[in-house]
């Protein structure tokens, strides 16, 4: 998606560590025109394909999830980073380390709002190592539900975990890969 390149060369940050600081837009200011063409990109790329959740992690992925979940006209399902009081019953649940805070936690989901008739869009802002999306597409698993695919805005091709789950069958639309990235060079995307 060539907008969202030229948005991440214009304002995105490399930091070291193989860290994209993109906050200016995507994930802690939002720029919601943008977001708006992400989600018809993604609607575009999953045209034809059964949809009846989209399901993220909290929180960077909500606001993506919404603005696509309004071109499937499916609610959205994001996995909690824990389990609150109001939260009943017998949840699924499943550990996630995170790349970026380079921690480990449990992501929850209460079983109200997946169900095994459920076909399932993944939606998330980065893939990486894919740990996020790995954890998702367990909780998937445990309800019984069909994965139809996962959405990604910006994926660091360099680090393997859209391989790794492309190699598990697990059909991965990015709309930014990057293939390499460095404070003084720049960033290089995949064509």
């Amino acid at each position: 998606m060539e907008l969202l390149k030229q948005r991440i060369r214009k304002d995105g940050v490399v930091l070291p560590g193989n860290i994209l600081k993109v906050g200016g837009f995507l994930n802690h200011q939002i720029d919601i025109g943008l977001l708006n063409e992400i989600g018809s990109e993604f609607a575009h790329r999953f045209i034809g394909s059964k949809v009846t959740r989209i399901m993220t992690v909290e929180a960077s992925g909500i606001a993506i999830a919404c603005i696509t979940a309004q071109y499937f006209n499916v609610p959205v399902v994001f996995a909690k980073k824990s389990k609150t009081s109001n939260l009943s019953g017998d949840p699924y649940v499943t550990s996630v380390k995170s790349y970026t805070h380079n921690t480990t936690y449990d992501i929850v989901v209460a079983r109200d709002y997946l169900q095994p008739t459920d076909s399932v869009l993944l939606i998330d802002d980065f893939l990486a190592n894919g740990c996020a999306l790995e954890g998702l597409a367990a909780l998937v698993e445990q309800s019984g539900a069909t994965l139809t695919g996962a959405g990604i805005v910006i994926e660091k091709g360099f680090q393997r975990g859209g391989e790794g789950l492309r190699a598990r069958g697990v059909r991965v639309e990015s709309l930014a890969i990057i293939e390499s990235m460095d404070p003084s060079t720049g960033i290089v995307f995949r064509d």
